[in-house]
């Protein structure tokens, strides 16, 4: 079976509008990957799938520097260029290489990295199995494949606000249709066992947003992305909801914002699982 024919195809849900990447460049292994940074050593290879915008990457190319490479791929060529900008901004465009790839059929060969890393990736491919299958391939023996996601089911916020719940229904069914699993967090263990791993540790940890600055970001972006991006055309297109449902759900989002007691939480499942 050839490269092509091994494909599984997953729309991303999100797309690369500016409200999305406003919330990628926001990323750093700090926030998103703390539960990697123990695991990184001076010297290793690593690669980061799907790197976005490359804010996470170019942290851990510092991490494993001196001596370390990172080797990142993106199934988006315009959203590499930006990552590879940015990591010659900080200075480390000889420690990051960058390529695209599709998860389900990396262009590596075997036992190529130390660490394989993915966040917010297994939620949006076709086959969340396959794809750490191929993580598993592409990492030495000893090695470890680690992947953080939202689990879109267990997000909470306060004060109530019915419009969010409509948000959360309708970004759920898109994603599904679109060959995805919003509620991924809760099932990245599973998926690693199916995928052959037998040594899992297994976390979660949570984003939140809780100031008046941190709400009215969240809150933008998601507006934004809710009348705008790429999800809003798949929403409408597919059925799933008409224009103007989309923009009172944005309204919800900024009546929700506008509340002094505003509160969002994201719970992200994390797994390291060893090769």
């Amino acid at each position: 079976m050839t490269a092509e024919e091994t494909k599984e195809t997953a729309v991303y849900t999100h797309g690369h509008h500016e409200s999305v990447l406003r919330s990628h460049r926001w990323r750093t292994a700090a926030n998103s990957a703390a539960y990697l940074i123990g695991e990184l050593r001076a010297g290793m290879s690593v690669l980061d799938v799907g790197c976005g915008p490359g804010t996470i990457t170019a942290d851990l190319a510092e991490l494993v520097a001196p001596g370390g490479r990172v080797t990142a791929v993106d199934a988006a060529p315009d959203v590499l260029e930006q990552a590879a900008e940015y990591a010659a901004e900080r200075g480390l465009t000889g420690a990051v290489t960058f390529a695209a790839a599709d998860v389900h059929a990396l262009d590596f060969p075997d036992d190529s990295f130390d660490v394989v890393h993915a966040h917010q990736v297994l939620q949006h491919v076709g086959d969340p199995v396959r794809a750490l299958r191929e993580m598993r391939r592409v990492c030495r023996p000893g090695g470890i494949v680690a992947a953080r996601d939202a689990d879109y089911a267990a997000m909470t916020w306060y004060p109530a606000e019915p419009g969010l719940d409509e948000w959360l229904d309708l970004y759920r069914r898109v994603a599904r249709a679109n060959g995805g699993e919003p509620d991924a967090g809760r099932r990245l263990s599973s998926w690693a066992r199916a995928a052959g791993f037998t040594q899992v540790a297994s976390s979660a940890t949570a984003w939140c947003y809780a100031t008046p600055e941190e709400t009215a970001w969240w809150s933008s972006l998601w507006a934004d992305r809710t009348t705008a991006s790429s999800y809003a055309s798949l929403a409408t297109r597919d059925g799933h909801a008409t224009p103007a449902g989309l923009t009172a759900v944005a309204e919800s989002w900024h009546r929700w914002a506008a509340s002094p007691d505003a509160w969002f939480s994201v719970l992200n499942g994390e797994i390291l699982a060893r090769a």
